[in-house]
């Protein structure tokens, strides 16, 4: 079970709170048994108490947060941020760490620049991702995911040198009683498999994006799911639709329920898998996530027949 911050700090919970609209709404709110929430990251001003009246908006109390912008922050403005999460009784269900410098602007640019995968700004993104890591632990968040990196074959000479930088890293995190859980992206979800399963202890988990499979051209999402199964610790709600040269550019993200994501079928294929964490909703583009994220609400209510 997820814990708030406020319960956290202080050992209560707020069983219900109003939302911006004045109606109330439950402190949890499930579908199927799984938390709801929202990518911190979704809100594009970036803006605590922005993401703070959305949730409430949606009657939410979840969100995968991102940890980059506080680690930038001096520690009373950081304090203070955190504290308005504590105030607002919001759950956080991992954390996630992303990199300057990683280049989205076509798929051969971010296969060289996403992760763990450049040289010269390794060590850095491994300081960062344990510093995150270190942050986590204070705000009680036992969960932290991010992209690694495009994983080369299996007998490519990069293979072991990635494995080793996110075996590194996964185990001083481990040491910080955090879990790392890699974001699906880059490769197929058989690929993505051989490389968890080459790792050394301690695990490395998926935070699933069913999206990425098409926007990457890497696959179907609910055989990758399938495929994933146990090792999926948190996910995505994201939809999209495939370029017309998967693999080689990128398809288009678009609001949950517009896309090819088939949703009955891929939340059937977690449920089968054992899967009953948070579906966390993931926005990265356009310019209302607010209704798009609203919209997807509801298109997640009707997959699951609730």
């Amino acid at each position: 079970m997820a814990f708030s911050i406020w319960h956290l700090a202080f050992g209560i919970d707020l069983p219900e709170l109003p939302n911006r609209r004045g109606q109330f709404t439950l402190y949890f709110m499930q579908l199927d048994g799984h938390d709801i929430g929202v990518c911190s990251w979704s809100i594009h001003s970036g803006d605590v108490a922005t993401l703070i009246d959305l949730l409430n908006h949606l009657g939410l109390r979840h969100a995968h947060l991102a940890l980059g912008p506080l680690l930038t922050m001096n520690e009373a403005l950081r304090d203070r941020l955190s504290s308005q999460l504590a105030a607002a009784d919001v759950v956080i269900t991992a954390g996630m760490i992303g990199f300057a410098g990683e280049d989205y602007s076509t798929l051969p640019r971010i296969r060289q620049t996403g992760g763990f995968v450049p040289d010269e700004l390794w060590i850095a993104r491994r300081e960062s991702t344990l510093q995150a890591g270190k942050l986590a632990r204070g705000l009680g968040i036992g969960l932290l995911t991010s992209h690694i990196g495009t994983i080369p074959p299996s007998n490519h000479e990069n293979y072991p040198k990635l494995l080793s930088r996110v075996g590194e890293v996964a185990a001083a995190l481990a040491a910080e009683d955090i879990q790392f859980a890699a974001e699906t992206g880059p490769e197929t979800a058989a690929e993505l498999l051989q490389f968890i399963n080459d790792l050394p202890r301690p695990a490395v988990g998926v935070n699933f994006d069913p999206a990425n499979f098409i926007l990457y051209g890497k696959g179907d999402p609910i055989a990758a799911a399938k495929l994933l199964g146990r090792h999926i610790q948190h996910v995505h709600i994201k939809d999209a639709v495939a370029s017309t040269a998967p693999g080689e550019q990128w398809g288009k993200e678009v609001p949950p329920g517009q896309g090819e994501v088939q949703w009955p079928e891929f939340l059937l294929a977690l449920k089968e898998g054992g899967y009953a964490g948070p579906l966390v909703f993931e926005r990265e583009t356009g310019n209302q996530p607010e209704k798009d994220i609203e919209s997807a609400l509801e298109t997640l209510r009707v997959a699951m027949g609730a």
